[in-house]
C-alpha cells in the first residue's frame, strides 16, 4: 500500500511537472517576442510595456480556458477575447493595438516554429475613425506661455512650456533633455524620440531667451555649483519627471482660464498646426516631429483646411 501511495505522488509530482512546462512555454514564447521587439525593432519603452501588457491579458484569458501551448490557440478564442474587452468597455483603440500586438507576437511564434499557421493571418482589423488632434490658437498659447515671475521655479516653467511648443517636443522628450543636446548657440535642439531615434529641432528666439534665462539663473542657483547634465530639475536638483512635467502644463492652462483637458501633446498638435498655417512644408513638419511616417503628420492639413474653410465663411461675400 505504501509503495502504491508513493507512485501515486510520483505521478501527480510529474503531471504538475508537466503542466508547468506547458505554461512556461507560453511565458517563454512571450519573453522571446519582447526581447526581438527591443533589440530589432528598437520601440520605445512605454510601446513594450503596453505590447506587454496586451499579450499577457490575451495569455491569462487563455490559460483559464485550459491553453497552455501555441499551437492550441484558435481564431475563435483570439475573436472571444477581443468581443469581451469591447463588452468591458475598452475603446476601438485599444482593442486595435491588442489586436496589433497579438498580431505580431503570433507571427513571431510561427516564425519560431511554437505554432504551425497565425490564426489571426484572415482576421481584418478594425477601422477607426481618426479624430482631430486638440489645438490652441495662437492667443491661447500665448496666454499659456505667459509665466510672470522671476524664482527659479517660474524661470523653469517659463523655459519647459516654451520647448514644448517651440519644438513640438513630447514631454518625455523634454524632460529627458541633456546639456549636451543643445547647441552652443541655442539656436537647435536634439531631441531624442520614440525607439532612440534623434532629430534636429530649431529653437525660437523667445525659447532661447527663457531657455538661456534658466540655464544660467535658476537651475545654476539650485545645484549650487554641483554637476548635472539635465537641462530640466527638480528643487532637489534630480532631473524633471514627465509627471511634473504635465503638471506644469496644467498649472500653466488654470492660470490662462484654458480648458483642464490642456495636456503637453496640445502644444505638440498646436506647434504643428500653427506651422502648416503659416505655409510650413509637409515634410519639414514631420521631421521635426519625428514621424516615421508623413501619413501620421497628414491630420494636420485636415485641421490646416479647417482652418482655411472658416477664413472662408468669415470673408467671403457667400462664405
Amino acid at each position: 500500500m505504501g509503495r502504491n501511495l508513493v507512485e501515486q505522488r510520483g505521478a501527480r509530482t510529474n503531471s504538475i511537472a508537466v503542466e508547468n512546462e506547458r505554461e512556461g512555454e507560453l511565458a517563454r514564447g512571450l519573453a522571446d517576442f519582447l526581447e526581438a521587439l527591443r533589440v530589432e525593432a528598437g520601440l520605445a519603452k512605454n510601446t513594450l510595456s503596453a505590447y506587454r501588457g496586451d499579450v499577457q491579458r490575451f495569455l491569462a484569458f487563455a490559460r483559464a480556458r485550459g491553453v497552455r501551448r501555441w499551437r492550441e490557440l484558435g481564431p475563435e478564442l483570439l475573436v472571444e477575447h477581443l468581443e469581451r474587452m469591447r463588452l468591458g468597455g475598452a475603446a476601438e483603440a485599444s482593442v486595435a493595438r491588442a489586436l496589433s500586438a497579438l498580431r505580431m507576437c503570433l507571427r513571431h511564434q510561427v516564425l519560431e516554429g511554437l505554432l504551425g499557421e497565425d490564426p489571426l493571418a484572415r482576421m481584418e482589423g478594425p477601422r477607426l475613425r481618426r479624430s482631430l488632434p486638440h489645438v490652441l490658437a495662437p492667443q491661447e498659447v500665448e496666454r499659456l506661455l505667459a509665466v510672470d515671475g522671476s524664482s527659479w521655479r517660474v524661470q523653469r516653467d517659463r523655459a519647459l512650456l516654451e520647448v514644448l511648443y517651440a519644438c513640438g517636443a513630447r514631454i518625455s522628450e523634454a524632460a529627458a533633455l541633456r546639456t549636451t543636446a543643445i547647441e552652443p548657440s541655442l539656436r537647435v535642439l536634439v531631441l531624442s524620440g520614440k525607439g532612440g531615434k534623434t532629430r534636429l529641432v530649431p529653437l525660437g528666439a523667445r525659447a532661447r531667451a527663457a531657455l538661456e534665462t534658466w540655464l544660467a539663473g535658476g537651475r545654476a542657483q539650485l545645484l549650487r555649483g554641483r554637476k548635472s547634465e539635465h537641462v530640466f530639475l527638480s528643487k532637489s536638483g534630480r532631473p524633471l519627471d514627465r509627471s511634473t512635467g504635465w503638471r506644469v502644463v496644467k498649472a500653466a492652462a488654470r492660470r490662462a482660464g484654458l480648458s483642464s483637458a490642456v495636456s503637453p501633446h496640445w502644444l505638440r498638435h498646436s506647434f504643428a498646426s500653427h506651422l502648416l498655417e503659416g505655409g510650413a512644408d509637409l515634410r519639414a513638419v514631420q521631421e521635426m516631429l519625428g514621424h516615421a511616417s508623413i501619413a501620421t503628420t497628414e491630420i494636420y492639413t485636415h485641421l490646416d483646411a479647417e482652418h482655411v474653410r472658416s477664413l472662408h465663411r468669415l470673408y467671403h461675400p457667400r462664405g
